[in-house]
């Protein structure tokens, strides 16, 4: 996108600007990176529930005979025998095993399917589906510019989501909604999908829903969420959030050059599958070991490590820092990386302006996910 091409809005920009979000270009759209504060946020969704506008998120829609088949063959996971209403994590990859994107692709009907995938690669997706598309047995329909998206994240959202009043006939089913599975329901403009999905590592739903229906569904959260302190949380925060439980972002522990077994998304792949576009690149990777590796470290000196850093083995560069940031929940200077295998154990740095800081290996994830079981329980925090 040029300079000059003009931001896009979601139904919520008017919104975010009023009430003093922090706004800036983000994947072509223009989004709140902040309201409150970052920290607070990330507090507020680790404590108790906030709500996130998503929207600038790709959505495209499959549907057909053979949408089963053909989707089995783009991607690295297994869609195929998916039941109605399962959502599958999964990559996009190059036939030399590098990854497009990471996505999520629901099972709608037995027939329809929608893929979810990252806002900065919705136009790359988009491009490459429609390349792959065969002549006869499958609709695509990008209808990213249709729909809303609102994440509801934290130990508290079960219980926002039951306030909302286009769900009150629905409840039960929402309740009974286990981690990665999706309902569609009928909403004021249209059709509305609820799925137990999410990117914080918190308990946590996200609603896709007509453009039409998102102010009215974001104000009633905020307000029925009122005495649970929920708030609106912006990018900033979604980066601190996704950080501690060490979730991909794409740009980051994933690119065109970085294969989801070196990602440490392995369990995403499955390599006895039929054939899929990187298949024999990733198998051979497999075959003779993954020549870099994903991995969690903390540093012993003071300093933030950001993406880009040079990480150093005795003053070798063996990699470089992947993602990293001060730990809103863990009080410590945290990072991901990508090195050389095998990993050593001791006299490890990063660089940072120059300057190397000392820091050590540490388990993964940072902190441990609370999306199954009690949303409430208390986490072992290994760091």
């Amino acid at each position: 996108m040029s300079d000059t091409t003009p931001l896009k809005s979601t139904p919520l920009t008017a919104w975010h600007r009023e009430h003093g979000a922090r706004m800036v270009p983000f994947a072509g759209y223009e989004m709140p990176v902040q309201y409150r504060g970052v920290l607070a946020e990330h507090e507020t969704v680790r404590n108790g529930v906030g709500i996130f506008d998503i929207t600038h998120m790709g959505e495209i829609e499959v549907a057909g005979p053979d949408a089963e088949s053909w989707l089995d063959h783009l991607v690295t996971n297994r869609v195929s025998g998916a039941a109605v209403g399962k959502v599958v994590y999964t990559a996009m990859c190059r036939p030399e095993g590098g990854v497009l994107d990471d996505m999520l692709i629901y099972r709608l009907q037995d027939q329809q399917w929608l893929v979810v995938c990252n806002a900065s690669n919705h136009d790359k997706i988009a491009a490459w589906m429609k390349d792959h598309l065969p002549e006869s047995g499958v609709r695509m329909d990008d209808i990213t510019d249709q729909v809303a998206l609102i994440a509801v994240q934290g130990p508290d959202s079960r219980e926002l989501m039951g306030r909302l009043g286009v769900l009150a006939d629905h409840d039960e089913t929402i309740g009974g909604l286990k981690f990665y599975t999706a309902m569609t329901l009928g909403g004021p403009g249209g059709r509305w999908i609820v799925s137990r999905t999410g990117y914080t590592g918190e308990h946590g739903y996200e609603i896709y829903l007509p453009y039409g229906d998102a102010l009215a569904a974001w104000e009633e959260l905020l307000t029925a969420g009122s005495d649970l302190g929920v708030e609106p949380v912006g990018l900033g925060a979604r980066d601190t959030l996704r950080f501690e439980v060490c979730y991909c972002l794409y740009g980051h522990e994933l690119e065109e050059d970085i294969t989801p077994l070196e990602a440490g998304i392995g369990w995403a792949v499955k390599l006895k599958k039929d054939d899929f576009i990187g298949k024999e690149a990733l198998v051979a990777q497999k075959e003779q070991g993954v020549p870099r590796k994903l991995i969690c470290l903390a540093l012993d000196d003071r300093g933030i490590a950001r993406q880009g850093c040079p990480v150093l083995h005795g003053g070798r560069r063996i990699g470089a820092v992947t993602s990293g940031t001060f730990s809103p929940t863990l009080k410590k200077a945290l990072a991901m990386a990508l090195v050389e295998v095998p990993v050593p154990e001791a006299d490890l740095a990063v660089e940072v302006r120059g300057k190397p800081l000392a820091c050590h290996t540490v388990p993964f994830p940072f902190l441990p996910a609370r999306t199954k079981g009690d949303p409430k329980a208390e986490r072992n925090l290994p760091v």
